[in-house]
């Protein structure tokens, strides 16, 4: 009977530890997943802030492109327009009195005669209104072509053969007559020890005159465009590289939702 006694204490009180151990075990579990869904919870939030964060700063790189953008292709078509205006105004000045010129063939001219024959009577400006008459030498120079035994009258250039077919040089008139004289004669000591210089004339012999120097040649000429034409250039790569970055943004953006 004590045995029996004995066995069922034993039993309840095994059972009764046994119950408490699968209730402690049934809490740790219990706690184990809710520890892992908060966890769960946790990074899923962090992670929508990464994304907002990314998103945002997304936002405020293609706001701030758009501004850079706009205003390069402004520069780009203000480069285009100014070295547009350029060409108007070259083409009616320069490119005009380049293209009308006849002493388009360059020679050896050989210096035969430098003489002072008289003087000529021209007006200067004294004020408003104001024009005085004054008077400087005119030097005639006679030249032969290429040996050519052609003899002709040298003229300064297209703008002294307009301005007086008769003289070389016409200085600009000034009150100081004196002045005028002595810068004349200088020309004409130069020539005389210059016996060769290098002349201008018309091909066709339209024009019997022959001048010495060209007021817009071709170096002139190239160097006066070049720098419109670099304009126009630069305008056009700026506008072309902003088109390209705005294509290749639209297509990296195509290929992230591609890959999404």
């Amino acid at each position: 009977m004590h045995q029996r006694s004995f066995q069922q204490s034993y039993r309840s009180t095994s059972a009764s530890k046994g119950g408490r151990g699968s209730s402690r075990n049934m809490f740790f579990v219990a706690g184990a997943k809710n520890n892992a869904g908060r966890n769960e919870r946790s990074s899923k939030s962090i992670y929508q802030k990464f994304r907002r964060v990314d998103l945002l700063d997304k936002k405020k790189t293609v706001t701030a492109l758009k501004p850079g953008e706009d205003r390069a292709i402004f520069l780009g078509l203000g480069m285009i327009l100014s070295s547009v205006m350029m060409y108007f105004v070259l083409g009616v000045t320069m490119l005009r009195s380049y293209a009308d010129s006849v002493w388009t063939e360059e020679g050896v001219c050989v210096i035969l005669n430098s003489t002072v024959t008289a003087d000529m009577n021209c007006s200067y400006n004294c004020g408003s209104e104001c024009w005085r008459d004054s008077k400087y030498p005119c030097l005639q120079v006679y030249v032969s072509v290429n040996n050519t035994g052609r003899v002709s009258r040298l003229s300064h250039n297209e703008e002294t053969q307009d301005t007086s077919s008769e003289c070389f040089y016409v200085p600009r008139c000034q009150k100081d007559s004196v002045a005028m004289h002595v810068m004349i004669m200088n020309i004409s000591e130069r020539l005389k020890v210059n016996q060769k210089v290098t002349c201008y004339y018309d091909p066709s012999e339209q024009q019997e005159n022959i001048i010495l120097t060209r007021l817009y040649d071709q170096t002139v000429v190239f160097h006066s465009l070049l720098w419109p034409s670099s304009m126009l250039i630069g305008g056009a790569l700026v506008i072309v590289m902003v088109k390209l970055t705005q294509y290749l943004s639209r297509l990296c953006e195509e290929i992230g939702k591609i890959k999404r």
